[in-house]
């Protein structure tokens, strides 16, 4: 039979193994350390994206297009341009650009009593551009590369278009990108030339 005072130790022993349990189950709790601090839940603040980086080569394939109509009220002049591309103008001298100023397609409406053979002519002595390269000059079209200070390498394609056989210019269309874009210039310049309306009535008083 225990005594008063092994009855009184026995109790003391058991307190302390529950104790020890209760400890143990807040050290689970708690991930090993009952006086760590309640748990923080990370916010991730959105980064904002800027526009689209254009590192690949512009595809032809990919392009959509739009009428866009220009000229003047008594010579109007319309043609497919890509969509989503914008002119900061309108009138005989438009020029669309895509929204990262990466490539670009403008017209000169305003006519020339000179041949599209002369006009290319005439724009490749023009050209004031470090690293210029004559790529092509035939048939009303100049293809030629330069290295432009702050974009870099560049390419551009000018195409003067007759309406009467050769024997004066309508319209000039001009296309613009880097070199490695040149499959997709082409379609763009071929596009716009294809869906190309300019006057036709007595009103026309092309070229000036």
């Amino acid at each position: 039979m225990l005594t008063p005072r092994h009855q009184a130790l026995l109790m003391t022993l058991a307190g302390m193994t529950v104790g020890v349990a209760v400890f143990g189950a807040v050290l689970a709790i708690n991930g090993g350390n009952p006086f760590a601090a309640e748990p923080q839940v990370g916010v991730v603040t959105p980064v904002p994206s800027g526009p689209p980086s254009r590192t690949d080569s512009l595809q032809a394939d990919g392009l959509r297009y739009a009428v866009q109509n220009f000229g003047t009220d008594n010579d109007p002049v319309s043609a497919e341009v890509p969509a989503g591309w914008k002119s900061s103008q309108d009138g005989t001298r438009p020029k669309f650009v895509d929204p990262t100023g990466v490539w670009q397609i403008r017209f000169d409406t305003r006519g020339s009593n000179q041949t599209p053979d002369q006009l290319v002519v005439s724009r490749e002595r023009s050209i004031d551009e470090r690293e210029l390269k004559v790529m092509s000059r035939d048939d009303g079209l100049l293809v030629y590369t330069y290295v432009d200070q702050n974009r870099g390498p560049r390419m551009g394609l000018s195409r003067w278009i007759s309406t009467d056989q050769g024997q004066s210019t309508a319209v000039e269309i001009t296309v613009g990108g880097r070199p490695q874009d040149e499959a997709g210039l082409r379609a763009i310049l071929q596009h716009a030339t294809d869906t190309l309306k300019v006057p036709v009535s007595g009103n026309d008083n092309r070229p000036n």
